[in-house]
C-alpha cells in the first residue's frame, strides 16, 4: 500500500510507515491489512512449484554451457524469475486493485468478481489482466537472478556445521542476506509495478504506462528514495521467507 501512493500531493498519501498502518486501521479496521490476500494465496504454490522447478531446469541447461558456477547460479535465477513472473501477474494486478479499494473489507468486491470486472473493462492483455508485467518481469527477474546466485555461492563457500541447529543458522543466515540483499536492488521494479497496476493520478488518463519510463517519472518528481517505499516491510517479508 505505501509503494502505491503517489508522492505527497496525493489526499491520501501516507506521511510514513507508521502512518500507514494507523489510517488503515482507523479508517478500514483490521480486516483492511488483509485486502488483497485471496490472490497471493492461490498464487502462492504454483508459483514456489515454477520458481524451484525451473530454477534446477535452467541450471541443467546452463550446464552444457559450462559456465563458471556462480554466473550459472544467477542465470538460472533469472531464468525461473522471468517464468514465475508470467505466472503471478495477473494475480498481482487483481491483488493491487483490491489493496487500493478504501472501502472497508467486507464492501470491497471478491477477487473472482474484480478479476471477472478487470477482464470486461480491459482485457487480459497489458491493460488489462497483464497490466505492468515488464516492471513484473523486472521484479523477479532481478530478485531470484540476486537471490539464488548469492545464496548458492556463499552457501558453498562456508563450511558445512555438524550441528543440525547450526547448519540450520547457517543456512537461514545465509538465506536472510540473500532475501534481503535481492530485495534492496529489485525494489524500484516493485515500486513501479505497484504504480502501473494502481489507480492513476487523474482518472482517465494513463501517467504510469511502462516500466522504466515509470522509474524516470518517480525519481523526477519525488526523488531517488521514492523508488524504496515500502523497503522495510518488503525486507520483513522476504528476507526471512
Amino acid at each position: 500500500r505505501f509503494q502505491i501512493q503517489r508522492g505527497k500531493t496525493d489526499p491520501t498519501s501516507y506521511k510514513s510507515l507508521g502512518d500507514c498502518f494507523r489510517t488503515i486501521f482507523q479508517r478500514e479496521g483490521l480486516l483492511g491489512f488483509y485486502k488483497g490476500i485471496f490472490p497471493p494465496i492461490l498464487a502462492e504454490t504454483p508459483k514456489r512449484a515454477v520458481k524451484f522447478f525451473t530454477f534446477e531446469q535452467y541450471k541443467k541447461l546452463l550446464g552444457y554451457a559450462s559456465l563458471p558456477p556462480g554466473l550459472a547460479f544467477a542465470v538460472a535465477g533469472l531464468g525461473s524469475g522471468l517464468t514465475e513472473a508470467v505466472v503471478v501477474n495477473p494475480f498481482e494486478v487483481v491483488k493491487v486493485t483490491l489493496q487500493t479499494n478504501r472501502n472497508a473489507f467486507t464492501e470491497q468486491p471478491s477477487s473472482f468478481v474484480q478479476a471477472r470486472q478487470i477482464i470486461k473493462t480491459d482485457g487480459l492483455g497489458l491493460q488489462g489482466l497483464n497490466k505492468g508485467l515488464t516492471a513484473t518481469l523486472g521484479r523477479h527477474g532481478v530478485f531470484n537472478m540476486v537471490y539464488f546466485g548469492f545464496y548458492f555461492n556463499v552457501k558453498n563457500i562456508l563450511p558445512v556445521n555438524k550441528d543440525p541447529n547450526l547448519e540450520f543458522l547457517r543456512k537461514f543466515g545465509i538465506g536472510l542476506v540473500s532475501g534481503t540483499i535481492a530485495s534492496i536492488i529489485n525494489i524500484p521494479f516493485d515500486v513501479a509495478k505497484s504504480r502501473i497496476q494502481g489507480p492513476q493520478p487523474v482518472p482517465g488518463e494513463i501517467k504510469y504506462r511502462t516500466c522504466f519510463k515509470t522509474m524516470a517519472t518517480v525519481y523526477k518528481e519525488e526523488g531517488l528514495l521514492a523508488l524504496y517505499k515500502g523497503l522495510v516491510p518488503k525486507i520483513m517479508r522476504l528476507g526471512p521467507g
